[in-house]
Formats: structure tokens, sequence, C-alpha cells
């Protein structure tokens, strides 16, 4: 991803209009520092967020294309899940939420070896990697995001993107918002 890019990705955020339930408001305010909590009976509100409208709207801007439809997101086995889907292609969100460092290391160290992993690091979060389908799996505290591109188009976004760069650009849009638990 180009510079500019993940300069306009990062600043989404804190740019966006309306408040957040995620980000103190005004820009100068701190981010409070939130202690990792266990998984629960329900969803947590960063994980929610992702299928939420607020980040359907960062994502349109960060890929210059919105949405057809995103769908009702689920929740089964502490994974919170929607699709975006577009008239030529989709990608999915995955957060998995876990109860300890150790099973969150646990489980991202499994999808690792599940969909492989590029030697390319990536400087988000607390640790992330690029699959060898070109998606993208993230950790922060104890919650695993997926971004799983198999089913977008070669050529995809405003300007046009590969799968792996557009999923590197949800990944940091996601992940720049994603504060608390």
């Amino acid at each position: 991803m180009g510079g500019a890019a993940l300069a306009l990705t990062l600043a989404a955020c804190s740019s966006s209009s309306g408040s957040s339930s995620l980000r103190p408001e005004g820009p100068n305010s701190p981010v409070a520092t939130v202690a990792p909590k266990p998984s629960g009976a329900d969803p947590s509100e960063s994980s929610k967020m992702v299928c939420a409208p607020e980040a359907q709207s960062e994502l349109a801007t960060a890929l210059g294309v919105a949405p057809t439809q995103v769908t009702t997101p689920t929740w089964a086995d502490h994974t919170y899940s929607c699709t975006y889907v577009y008239p030529n292609g989709s990608f999915t969100l995955q957060v998995k939420e876990l109860d300890s460092a150790a099973l969150t290391t646990g489980y991202f160290n499994s999808l690792a070896a599940l969909l492989g992993r590029q030697p390319t690091r990536l400087a988000l979060a607390a640790g992330a990697f690029i699959t060898t389908n070109g998606s993208v799996v993230a950790r922060k505290d104890w919650k695993v995001l997926l971004v799983d591109v198999t089913h977008l188009p070669p050529s995809f976004g405003q300007p046009p993107q590969d799968p792996k760069d557009n999923a590197i650009s949800v990944a940091a849009t996601i992940l720049s918002c994603w504060s608390g638990a």
C-alpha cells in the first residue's frame, strides 16, 4: 500500500464526523488504556464495530467504493463476523475473542499454520501477517482479526488494488479505530 493511502487510512478514524464509542472525543483527547477482557456471552464493542455503520463508511473511503450490502453480523463460538458485498466480489471480517494472551497467541499461530503465512511482516497491532491467499490476520489484546479477501477480484477499489493490498487497507482502517475492549 502506498504511503499516502496508508496515511489516509490511519487518519480516517480520528477525522470522522460524529462520535465513536471506541475513541474519546476531541482531537487531543488521550486514548484510554483498557485492560483486555475475556470473551463473554455477547460480542465486545470493539468486535461489533467492524460491521457498524462508522466502519462501513471508513472502509468505503479507504477502498474508494461503498458496499452494496453488509450482511447481518453473526456471533458463534466467540467469533463475530460479517461480509461486505460489492457488485463484483466480497470480503469477510471475522473477530475471534479469546480469554488470555496465551490463547490469543495459540489461535493466531493456528491461523498461520492453517492459512499459510507470507514472509512479509506487517507493522499492525500486536502482530499481523499476510496469508498465502492474500488475506490478513492481525491480533490486538485478546482478539484476532481476519480480513478474508478470497472473494475479491484480482483488481478492486478506486484506485484499483490487488486483494492483498485491499486486505492491508481494511485491517489498517479497522485497527486504527480499534481501541478499548
